[in-house]
């Protein structure tokens, strides 16, 4: 029978789950795949049923096909103890202090390894997307907030309390809009896609997502316009810091801004090319895996562990 492994990717709206290919020809080839609402407002409890009711759904489901399941990953946002498997805390979706990687396998009988998202989904740029082949990666996924995952050959970085990777909480404007994490002109607070929003709709006295900012910036909006310039200076100023403290080799923007595309690359690559002084540039390209990144990290962390084991025994 085909090996394979189970992939889940918790968010505070969706989990994206799926079979993966874990040997010979098939290895990484997603062979099944679903999407369940997550109901995290029905609180952490009834998340957790879900996630291991999908994950025997996905087992039952890899037989039915002649294959054999062989391992899960799972991947949740929130402060995550990767090591020992628990979910430490993840306001989205209620989970504090939960043994997600035991309840896991005792479910399905197969070994399990648990992870964190923004990690995970820079994990499978790094080795299957746009950084697939360079050994120093800095993925950035631009969203609701802005995170890291520094990727050096094919591993993430996670620093001594699993915390690593947080750019998006560099300051870059002191005494700046305030954070959510309580301090001033953080990277998150000016160029995370929320906060295009927010600031354009304080200045424009109207609601507009970002992607609507970047539409009408591009039109000539001036508004926009204005909103749009600082947002790429913000970001060309945290991607220098970015640069000073990991040198990567390619820089892979992710996450809702970045389908903005040419519209954020090309003045990017500008701004971090201006203020270049010894820095080694960087490539700055955009992410390939889509939403599927995040998944596909699920199934990469679960193959590493069977790995772990493997050479353990």
């Amino acid at each position: 029978m085909t090996q394979t492994v189970i992939a889940l990717d918790v968010g505070g709206t969706g989990i994206k789950c799926a079979l993966v290919g874990a040997d010979g020809d098939e290895r990484h080839t997603v062979q099944h795949a679903e999407r369940h609402p997550t109901g995290a407002e029905r609180g952490g409890a009834a998340v957790i049923a879900d996630i291991l009711d999908i994950a025997a759904g996905l087992a039952a489901t890899a037989r039915a096909k002649g294959l054999e399941p062989v391992g899960a990953g799972l991947v949740v946002p929130g402060v995550i103890d990767e090591v020992n498997g628990v979910a430490v805390w993840a306001a989205n979706v209620g989970f504090r202090d939960v043994p997600l990687q035991a309840l896991l396998e005792e479910r399905l009988g197969l070994p399990a390894a648990l992870g964190h998202d923004v990690r995970a989904g820079g994990l499978a740029e790094a080795r299957l997307g746009a950084g697939r082949g360079r050994d120093y990666v800095l993925v950035i996924p631009i969203g609701t907030g802005i995170a890291a995952a520094n990727v050096v050959h094919g591993q993430v970085y996670t620093g001594a309390h699993g915390a690593g990777g947080e750019i998006g909480h560099i300051v870059v404007r002191p005494g700046g809009p305030e954070c959510g994490c309580g301090q001033r002109g953080c990277l998150e607070a000016i160029a995370s896609a929320s906060a295009v929003g927010r600031r354009y709709s304080e200045q424009a006295g109207r609601p507009a997502t970002a992607e609507e900012v970047v539409r009408l910036a591009t039109a000539g909006d001036p508004v926009a316009a204005e909103v749009w310039r600082e947002t790429i200076d913000a970001l060309a100023d945290g991607l220098l810091t970015g640069m000073a403290l990991f040198d990567p080799a390619v820089v892979v923007l992710g996450g809702g801004l970045a389908e903005a595309g040419e519209a954020l690359l090309a003045p990017l690559r500008e701004g971090v090319h201006a203020r270049v002084t010894f820095h080694r540039e960087p490539e700055i390209t955009r992410a390939a895996l889509g939403d599927e990144a995040g998944c596909l990290g699920a199934a990469l962390i679960a193959l590493d562990n069977l790995h772990a084991k493997g050479n353990d025994s």
